[in-house]
């Protein structure tokens, strides 16, 4: 059970740091590049939610008395998730314009 966690941690981890990544090079980028880097990450950032849905689907299969470690596991990812977002929004809508 915790394996695959485990799994969905490292694939969180890694597309977070991507979407990250990517989310700081757009401004930098020229007109016609933005908008594809957006939907990019638009895309990632889908994927990234379906992995935390996983993940949350997982912790409700652990034992209530192992539970606590991997639910605060789970804020944090939340928290993280909502951070990217909040970055993504903020940095679009200087990228393209409407």
């Amino acid at each position: 059970m915790s394996s695959d966690f485990e799994g969905y941690e490292q694939d969180f981890a890694v597309l977070t740091a991507e979407i990250t990544s990517k989310i700081a090079r757009v401004p930098r980028l020229p007109p016609d590049e933005k908008k594809q880097m957006v939907a990019n990450v638009e895309k990632q950032l889908e994927e990234a939610k379906e992995l935390l849905e996983q993940m949350d689907l997982e912790v409700r299969e652990i034992p209530p008395q192992s539970r606590g470690m991997y639910s605060n596991r789970m804020r944090s990812y939340k928290q993280e998730m909502g951070k990217l977002e909040t970055d993504f929004g903020i940095e679009n809508r200087h990228i393209i314009p409407f």
